[in-house]
């Protein structure tokens, strides 16, 4: 039986594998309803998905609508159903908190300040997240290490104390040319907004393209320090 108390040596088990082999282990060691990905149709994402789909057809993939999602990213989770043959679980947040702070603080009000941004991301995409892992006992992410400074300890499988619940990194030693090298040779579909220097792609307001040799997740909430540059999905306590 999976025990957190054992994370020690789930980590020393999955370390060397690779990511279809760890999600193999998942799907072997979770209940199938009790584990799913949470996709925000990034390149990661996408290639876990493909995996995901080869490995078991049956597994949950959900994802989160915050309402101010770019068109490219609909048009991906269109293509992405319909290439696979899935009907991805849709998310979305409280209508009355987004009227609430919408009416309070103002439509774009995360560009006011960080405490403003992460009000945000928790109304919009943090409690719809929490809800779900709330039923869950594993969730797959599509983190890598070299994304970014708030990442670069990230394990293959991990204790996620914020939601009790273990976390699998499938991709946390994928660089991001193994990522497209995969898309390529496998035909995954993936959002057009990655052709015009879109890295990292999150909700409209807060996503902008790069410039030539800017960290791949400069374009996310620009205005702010590196080090505050989580929506609060992926927080350690």
């Amino acid at each position: 039986m999976i025990s957190k108390d054992k994370l020690a040596l789930y980590q020393e088990e999955l370390k060397d594998k690779s990511a279809e082999q760890v999600l193999k282990w998942a799907f072997d060691n979770f209940n199938i309803k009790k584990v799913a990905l949470a996709t925000s149709l990034s390149i990661e994402d996408q290639v876990l998905t493909d995996m995901i789909i080869k490995i078991n057809p049956e597994a949950r993939i959900f994802t989160l609508d915050t309402g101010r999602l770019f068109e490219e990213t609909y048009q991906t989770i269109d293509a992405t159903c319909m290439k696979y043959k899935i009907k991805m679980e849709i998310l979305f947040p409280d209508k009355k908190k987004v009227e609430k702070m919408v009416n309070e603080k103002g439509i774009n009000l995360f560009y006011e300040s960080v405490d403003n941004r992460k009000l945000c991301c928790n109304i919009r995409k943090v409690e719809s997240l929490k809800a779900m892992l709330s039923s869950l006992d594993c969730w797959i992410t599509g983190l890598r290490r070299e994304q970014s400074v708030t990442r670069a300890d990230v394990k293959k499988i991990e204790w996620d104390d914020a939601n009790n619940i273990f976390k699998l990194n499938p991709l946390a030693d994928w660089s991001e040319g193994d990522v497209w090298n995969y898309i390529k040779e496998n035909n995954v579909p993936y959002n057009k907004l990655q052709d015009r220097h879109f890295p990292s792609i999150g909700c409209a307001p807060c996503t902008r393209a790069i410039k030539e040799g800017e960290d791949i997740r400069a374009g996310r909430w620009w205005w702010e320090n590196p080090e505050h540059k989580e929506c609060g999905l992926h927080i350690k306590k």
